[in-house]
């Protein structure tokens, strides 16, 4: 891949005491070096990739997991087939101890099966684990997964929550675009999605740049940092990402959270939803509603509904737990007339 623009920014001697004080604050990428370097999962990843894998098969017992596997020819490179309407790997249930010893059996060959675990919630596929490897994010109750796997390429896609990305064994490369960059990254389809985001279709190794002339200017917004073992990085929310697990053995662990209340869904309804009901309206029906939209959801403020009497605004009031029940209630049984 051509050399993209920036280094992500690098903070010296963050603690995971410092953490609260860190990350809340930033909107921007921050690569935290040795942030969990005292783990013992990154020790025995330091001693071999054998010694990763023994340590989390003492953890994993008779957990089953969703993995993806690959053939040689796909260079690590989970994607879809050449028509898109399908894949170029097979997703299985299985357990996670026989994901280990497929690692562990193709230590030594030269063009291995590309074999990934991804997104697994630790708690449950590894219980006991973060009792000796875990970060403490204050008040903050995230979601924490681990991902495992040979060298592997996860194409460019985003996350709603709030990302720390903690590298256990192994090395990876992340490069990184910020929100906004869609355009650049020719995004595939968003239906169908290899992992369940939609990702970009530009394959980093070997960029086309005649069928994807516009990722060059992405690259020029693109920052980059190759992680190893002990080290973070905070991704921020919809943050575009494309990783790369550069290592025989790659562990990841990560934690998730969102700045929004529980009750808050997924914008990504709300995009399916338009989808459906505005984007094919005539163009002046469709722009009247950028307008609406603009006026009651991008740019409200405290003077949007203060014509309206205290008690009478209804939707346009501050929305909480039950006002989002209700919305749902009647969101639900319009969609099933």
């Amino acid at each position: 891949m051509p050399p993209a623009a920036n280094a992500i920014r690098e903070l010296a001697g963050v603690t995971p005491a410092d953490l609260d004080a860190t990350i809340p604050a930033s909107t921007e990428p921050l690569l935290l070096r040795g942030l969990v370097a005292h783990w013992p999962v990154v020790a025995a990843g330091r001693q071999s990739p054998q010694a990763a894998l023994d340590y989390l098969r003492r953890w994993c017992g008779d957990a089953t997991v969703n993995a993806m596997l690959g053939p040689p020819d796909i260079d690590g490179r989970f994607f879809y087939n050449a028509a898109l309407d399908g894949f170029n790997f097979q997703s299985l249930r299985v357990r996670l101890d026989a994901v280990l010893d497929e690692l562990a059996k193709h230590l030594a060959t030269p063009a291995p099966p590309a074999i990934y675990v991804g997104s697994t919630t630790i708690d449950g596929a590894l219980p006991g684990f973060r009792r000796e490897n875990d970060v403490d994010l204050g008040p903050r109750d995230p979601l924490a997964s681990i991902w495992i796997g040979n060298r592997t390429r996860i194409s460019a896609h985003y996350d709603l929550p709030d990302n720390l990305a903690c590298i256990a064994a192994g090395r990876r490369r992340f490069t990184l675009f910020p929100p906004g960059q869609q355009h650049n990254l020719y995004i595939g389809p968003i239906d169908l999605t290899p992992a369940g985001q939609p990702i970009s279709l530009v394959d980093f190794a070997q960029p086309d740049l005649a069928r994807f002339p516009r990722f060059a200017d992405a690259l020029t917004h693109a920052q980059t940092a190759e992680l190893g073992p002990g080290d973070a990085l905070f991704i921020p929310s919809m943050w575009w990402h494309h990783v790369e697990a550069l290592d025989d053995v790659n562990v990841l662990v990560n934690y998730w959270w969102r700045q929004s209340p529980d009750w808050m869904d997924t914008p990504n309804n709300a995009l399916m939803h338009a989808l459906m009901t505005v984007r094919d309206l005539p163009p002046a029906q469709r722009a009247a509603w950028a307008e609406l939209f603009r006026h009651y959801v991008f740019e409200a403020d405290d003077d949007t509904a203060a014509h309206i009497p205290p008690g009478a605004r209804g939707l346009l009031d501050p929305m909480d737990d039950n006002a989002s029940r209700m919305v749902r209630a009647q969101l639900l049984k319009r969609l099933n007339r």
